[in-house]
């Protein structure tokens, strides 16, 4: 089976990566010009971009987890400002245009960690994260057709204010439960490599957390989490 390109990886990732399509949700609900679309999305990939080209040349590795739940920090940053809960709280508010290239710088460290745990190859590998990043522009302009259409056809009518508020505290409780879910995951992660939401490697990461602490009197404790998951196997 032949394997497919990276161009083709990274569009992919685009399409299907949840929390960066949540996050650019947010980021055009409110922009009606296409000037404005233009400026803010560029600033966007211009910052994704950077991150991902430099970090990935230079190897530089971060826990993914803890971006993550970055990035799920920025989609409530987003909800909360097009709600209008930062105009009650401070006077001056920051510019959306550079607050989406830091977001850009940050959402990226993650993915380029992923990068390189690809068969990259020293030759070439320059045309292939070039490759990759385009291939996540692709898959970017493909999302941002279907949500731009979407939300211009939910403007010209008059609930779109009902929507524009219920969307965004979506938004809100999306990107909080997506910040939990990562700091979970962190806090079940033994090695930089392995994830801990599938069954089986959660059990394992508790098992070896519980093997490396043992307790005193620990005759006498209540059952493990494991260990209450591996009677379940049995039930």
């Amino acid at each position: 089976m032949r394997k497919p390109s990276v161009l083709k990886i990274g569009a992919t990732h685009t399409l299907t990566g949840y929390d960066h399509l949540l996050f650019i949700f947010g980021t055009v609900f409110f922009l009606t010009t296409f000037k404005n679309e233009i400026k803010t999305i560029t600033a966007f990939t211009l910052g994704h971009s950077i991150t991902l080209i430099s970090a990935t040349l230079m190897s530089i590795t971060v826990d993914y987890f803890l971006i993550d739940a970055v990035i799920a920090l920025s989609i409530c940053y987003i909800g909360y400002e097009n709600i209008g809960r930062f105009r009650k709280l401070f006077k001056k508010l920051p510019n959306l245009i550079w607050a989406v290239f830091m977001f850009g710088l940050i959402h990226e460290l993650g993915l380029s960690t992923r990068i390189q745990q690809l068969p990259l190859g020293e030759e070439g590998i320059l045309l292939r994260i070039l490759s990759f990043n385009l291939g996540i522009e692709l898959g970017q302009v493909v999302a941002l057709s279907l949500i731009i259409a979407l939300l211009f056809s939910k403007r010209k009518k008059q609930l779109f204010l009902q929507i524009s508020t219920i969307s965004n505290n979506a938004l809100i409780l999306a990107g909080a439960f997506l910040f939990l879910m990562q700091i979970h995951g962190y806090s079940h992660t033994i090695g930089p490599d392995e994830f801990g939401f599938p069954e089986d490697s959660h059990l394992h990461a508790h098992e070896e957390m519980e093997s490396q602490s043992p307790m005193l009197g620990s005759e006498y404790r209540t059952p493990t989490y494991t260990e209450s998951l591996k009677s379940k196997e049995f039930i």
